[in-house]
């Protein structure tokens, strides 16, 4: 066996991937803080201007001139790394009161800060589980890949009923003995589908049947709630969660994930996740920005209101134009493509010819006919700029003759 055998493997798995359409266009983008959702795409150092609509920086808080200052005053005066993980030098002051504003906003004892909110959720949710060998744990259908991933780290009994299905949940968890420990684990917003979580619902079967309840807020903190607390604050069931998981890289506009909880269950964690002691820690000026932009958004509704107001205008003006989406609640727009190929054609058409940019979102994001184009309008956004995305959405669907 040679070198030519892993390179023709590796090219034979490419080729499959890419006739599948799943291969993975990273497009290059150059920002600048003072125009965005403008950017530059850059190709072979040619640069064409552009609008993006996909962005996860849901309310332009990387932009926020205050949140940059901070950070730029916090690069000055400790430096641009952590110095190493967290047992290790790296639980310097800036991180410590993050973990604390945190722990304020979702009015919980303790919070933990992580790298990013998929380590949060694998790291959590397998060290919680290793906790009780014979804990059986009960996941959404639509749960994400971190979520996956922790759950597939531990050998657990884990059962995955329907997407909020609340009746095939308590069907299958009422089977349990009462006293056997149990985990729900759920997201308040689904990702992919913008759809909410049987938040209440799943509160009440939790106390009802002794389990403990794990949520995923990744695309409502900072959005929902009146001081950004996410769903749950929205609901006024904080207290309700055990455990509840978010990020500072959506709404807040950084980098990093963290859990909130009680002061025993945050210790175990951090005493036990290996996602949390055996990397290093997130660097000062990165805990800065992400405090202050949590600090900003318990203040301020001014981007809450405006994304609310763009994406109502979004919604309508789909509807006006007979353009398919999926219909929910929250802030994510999925234009509903339903095949892979024509997907990733009407992405490049309007990148291309318009200047949009909206990634494809293909299997195995998605389940395979369910393909999309996953919008989320910011407050940084225009109604001319979003008449003018219509319209163009709609002429490439014409173009390339889409039924859709």
């Amino acid at each position: 066996m040679d070198r030519n055998f892993y390179n023709n493997f590796f090219y034979e798995k490419l080729n499959q991937i890419k006739s599948e359409n799943r291969y993975r266009v990273f497009n290059h983008l150059e920002k600048n803080n003072t125009s965005y959702p403008f950017a530059n795409l850059v190709n072979d150092n040619n640069k064409k201007e552009i609008i993006i609509w996909c962005s996860n920086d849901y309310l332009g808080m990387s932009q926020k001139k205050s949140i940059i200052d901070a950070a730029k005053k916090s690069l000055s005066d400790y430096g641009t790394g952590s110095g190493g993980t967290r047992n290790i030098s790296g639980s310097h002051l800036p991180l410590i009161e993050l973990e604390k504003e945190i722990a304020l906003l979702h009015k919980k004892e303790n919070a933990l800060a992580f790298t990013s909110g998929y380590v949060a959720n694998e790291s959590t949710i397998s060290s919680l589980i290793k906790l009780f060998p014979s804990c059986v744990v009960f996941s959404d259908q639509q749960n994400h890949a971190s979520i996956i991933s922790g759950l597939k780290k531990s050998y657990t009994n884990k059962i995955i009923f329907p997407h909020n299905d609340i009746s095939a949940l308590e069907k299958k968890i009422s089977s349990i003995d009462y006293h056997v420990p149990k985990i729900i684990i759920f997201e308040s917003i689904y990702s992919m589908d913008g759809t909410l979580g049987k938040i209440r619902e799943i509160v009440s079967i939790a106390k009802k049947y002794n389990a403990l309840t794990y949520i995923d807020e990744v695309h409502a903190v900072g959005m929902y709630g009146q001081t950004g607390g996410g769903i749950s604050e929205e609901l006024g069931i904080q207290k309700d969660i055990d455990i509840l998981q978010g990020t500072l890289a959506k709404a807040y506009g950084n980098i990093g994930g963290y859990i909130a909880s009680n002061k025993l269950i945050c210790d175990y964690i951090r005493s036990t996740a290996s996602g949390f002691i055996f990397t290093t820690s997130l660097p000062p000026s990165v805990a800065v920005a992400a405090k202050n932009a949590i600090q900003y958004l318990k203040l301020h509704d001014n981007e809450r209101n405006l994304q609310k107001e763009n994406v109502k205008f979004l919604k309508n003006k789909l509807t006006e134009y007979k353009i398919n989406f999926f219909q929910n609640k929250t802030h994510i727009v999925p234009v509903m493509i339903n095949d892979a190929d024509k997907c990733t054609k009407v992405s490049q058409f309007l990148l291309n010819n318009y200047g949009h940019y909206i990634q494809p979102i293909n299997y195995p994001t998605v389940p395979k006919g369910t393909e999309r184009l996953r919008i989320t309008p910011g407050p940084l956004h225009t109604k001319k700029m979003i008449t003018d995305l219509v319209k163009s959405l709609k002429e490439t669907i014409d173009k390339i003759n889409l039924k859709i």
